[in-house]
């Protein structure tokens, strides 16, 4: 079943509008205009002028930094990135798409969940609202390829490990298509890494105070700055607790504690380290969503739970590790990274949904208590280093990566032969007592042990002034073993180990016939081992994903604002999904391809006017499968997805310090299961904010989903769990005050 293809040629036709407008035609920002800038963003900006060359050259060589380099006025732009090579490269010059969020979008739009800041990329869209951890489709495939610093927090095959914090972000960076050269396991789709904020060279301090309609209270702490008189030793420190009532009328808040310290340390002119913690204690309902009837989701209140009132979620979570990196001379540096990863989540839900009567509503459920640890550890090294061979710059990378993950005492208890009936029409809750779980059968019983190592080597090749080359690859060994105890689907204890290698590469290409344009065109492949089972306790073989990418990306206005439009093709092979039928197991549905096109936008018009739009057409199909699902759609995959968020600030005269924000979000209709036997409906957001700043203080008002529109934000292949309303209309009343 195919929809219909309107509005893509006036999108492309935009585009190409865009990359085509030259740049006088939209006027020049003169340099003196003001900046609307967060305080804190203002005074790492300054100090790193004020530091010099040497400091700002360690500044570059952060772990997965992006160094503002733009002229004043862009704030909404970062020309710079680590992410699609692990070196300071332009984005220009790099064969693959990446898309930046700023601190300063996540500020504008007073963003708390990962979902709405990555609606300001095209091609991302939320999978997944599971408790245990959030997941995205990126170009079509499902993922939960997030990165925090270039670290993975994968909660086995979950998604990342609960809610990510963004109060300590400093951008989020998007690289698009297969990333597996330098990040090891990652879906083709693409991967999401968020930047951390670092120490400050000059004292800074922030403190926001937010409150919304939903009985939110927020308060949260950001302070940096040198811990000694020659400034050696420096600090960052972010502290949050956040109380909400959940958007869906269970009795469980949606309660958090966050802190986030982190400290560098300048050993000499050429050696620096950093040592940083994060820690994370959330309380959340445990929400699996709503349910099918024929082709539609069941048609009752979007905040009607189908669990239990009381359904609970908790989850706590550890990160910590150090950044080393020494600088031989100017052209060679070598740097050692190293993370550790604790994360602890249980929920107790009557979340088990074997059986509807679509006739009727009546629903039966099961009640379940799902507890997983799960511990991490991940080593990076490399060496950068920039030579010549004749006419010809190269910037070489080669290094080793080793991670292993413990997925150890996971234990799920819940009688699947005992029911707790609903009706989904006229529930009554309270009905079946909530059962005495350390009496249930076990369900679930085991530990799963995942050891990967990866060599990669890459190089940068500077052919001609105008013409670049891109070329790596990387080797990955990997070893996984699956330890079942008896339990209730298990009834014998088994012993499953695996192993295998592939090699991953890499080729693009950059062409820029005028300068503040470039062409590029690559290929990439992906490998990820699979460490999903079957119902039967079988391990899915690894998935193998490959992709062709042409496109174009320009600069405007002095860099102030940034066009790219590209076409992507890729086709993944063995892929894992949950099973319909077990929500908790998986099966692999064969051959799947995404193909598409893509528009992003950002950055500032004129002065103080600033924009982000982007634009995804996305074709999927399964094209082979051995369950009869050849020609369907992959599910949650809207095949047209438009997004737009613009701000004006009032420049001068009595309303300086003013600022305005509108902006929508349009998603198309989409399946909700690989089946294709229901649709969740398009959806139309209008989001808007104003704000007013003056001295060392702002307070702003946002509103999320203004008209209180009822929609569906994802689905996770199945008809009876994981359908995921959005949240409704939303009000946040912030105040932020520096000293």
């Amino acid at each position: 079943m195919k929809r219909s293809l309107s509005g893509l040629n006036l999108l492309l036709l935009l585009a190409m509008g865009w990359l085509a407008i030259p740049q006088t035609a939209l006027g020049q920002t003169d340099e003196s205009e003001t900046e609307k800038a967060t305080p804190l963003a203002q005074v790492l900006e300054e100090s790193e002028e004020i530091e010099g060359e040497e400091e700002e050259s360690e500044e570059e060589s952060e772990s997965l930094r992006i160094v503002v380099t733009g002229e004043e006025g862009s704030r909404y732009v970062e020309p710079n990135a680590t992410t699609g090579t692990r070196t300071d490269t332009p984005l220009r010059d790099i064969p693959q798409s990446i898309q930046v969020i700023p601190q300063e979008v996540l500020e504008d739009q007073r963003v708390i969940r990962l979902n709405d800041a990555l609606r300001n990329v095209s091609g991302v869209v939320a999978s997944s609202n599971d408790p245990r951890g959030q997941r995205f489709t990126i170009r079509g495939f499902d993922s939960s390829s997030v990165l925090r610093d270039g670290f993975r927090l994968t909660n086995g095959g979950n998604g990342n490990s609960g809610f990510p914090e963004l109060s300590h972000i400093e951008q989020i960076e998007v690289l698009k298509g297969p990333a597996a050269i330098l990040f090891g396991a990652i879906e083709p789709g693409g991967a999401i890494n968020l930047v951390s904020e670092q120490p400050l060279s000059e004292p800074a301090y922030e403190a926001l105070f937010q409150v919304g309609n939903r009985g939110l209270v927020e308060g949260s702490l950001d302070a940096g700055g040198p811990l000694t008189e020659d400034g050696r030793v420096r600090y960052r420190l972010n502290v949050l607790y956040r109380d909400e009532d959940y958007f869906r009328d269970f009795t469980t808040n949606v309660d958090r504690f966050f802190i986030a310290p982190v400290l560098s340390w300048d050993i000499s002119d050429r050696t620096d380290l950093t040592l940083d913690i994060e820690y994370r204690d959330d309380e959340r309902p445990a929400d699996f969503g709503l349910i099918a009837i024929g082709d539609e989701v069941a048609d009752i209140p979007f905040d009607r739970p189908l669990g239990e009132l009381e359904d609970i979620f908790e989850g706590k979570f550890l990160r910590t590790g150090y950044n080393f990196e020494h600088r031989f001379s100017d052209n060679w540096k070598l740097r050692n990274a190293f993370h550790y990863t604790r994360y602890e989540s249980e929920f107790i839900s009557a979340g088990g949904r074997p059986r509807l009567d679509e006739a009727t509503g009546d629903l039966l459920r099961n009640f379940i208590s799902l507890e997983q640890p799960s511990n991490t550890f991940e080593v990076q090294t490399n060496i950068v280093g920039e030579f010549s061979t004749g006419s010809i710059d190269h910037t070489l990378l080669t290094g080793f990566d080793f991670y292993r993950r413990e997925d150890k005492d996971g234990l799920g208890r819940g009688n699947f032969f005992t029911f707790a009936p609903i009706n989904i029409f006229n529930p009554v809750y309270g009905l079946t007592p909530r059962p005495d779980f350390s009496q249930e059968p076990i369900f679930f019983d085991g530990d799963t042990n995942v050891n990967s190592y990866g060599f990669y080597v890459q190089d940068q090749i500077e052919l001609a002034d105008n013409l670049n080359l891109l070329a790596g690859i990387r080797y990955e060994t990997f070893d996984q073993e699956v330890i079942s105890r008896p339990s209730l689907f298990s009834p014998v204890a088994s012993e499953t180990n695996t192993n295998g290698d592939a090699f991953s590469p890499r080729l693009g290409v950059v062409y820029q016939p005028i300068e503040p344009v470039s062409l590029f065109a690559s290929y990439s492949r992906s490998f990820i081992p699979n460490t999903a089972r079957t119902v039967a306790g079988d391990i899915i073989d690894p998935e193998e994903g490959e992709q062709f990418e042409v496109g174009a990306r320009t600069e405007l206005l002095d860099g102030r604002f940034v066009a790219s439009v590209a076409y992507f093709d890729i086709t993944k092979q063995n892929v894992s999904t949950p099973d319909p039928n077990f929500s908790t197991f998986s099966i692999a549905s064969g051959e799947q391809r995404s193909q598409g096109i893509e528009v992003d936008l950002i950055g500032e018009l004129l002065p103080g006017w600033n924009l982000v739009a982007n634009y995804a057409y996305t074709d999927t199909e399964i094209t082979e499968d051995n369950s009869g699902l050849e020609g369907n759609e992959l599910f949650g995959v809207p095949e047209n997805n438009v997004n737009l968020w613009t701000t004006y600030d009032v420049q001068s005269g009595p309303l300086e310090g003013l600022g305005f924000g509108i902006g929508f979000n349009v998603v198309g209709e989409r399946f909700g299961d690989n089946a294709n036997s229901f649709i969740l409906e398009d959806y139309f957001l209008t989001n808007a904010a104003v704000s007013y700043q003056r001295d060392n203080w702002e307070i702003g008002l946002n509103v999320r989903n203004l008209f209180d529109q009822d929609y569906i934000e994802s689905a996770e292949n199945s008809r009876t769990a994981e359908i995921n309303p959005g949240e409704g209309f939303t009000l946040i009343g912030s105040f932020a005050v520096n000293f």
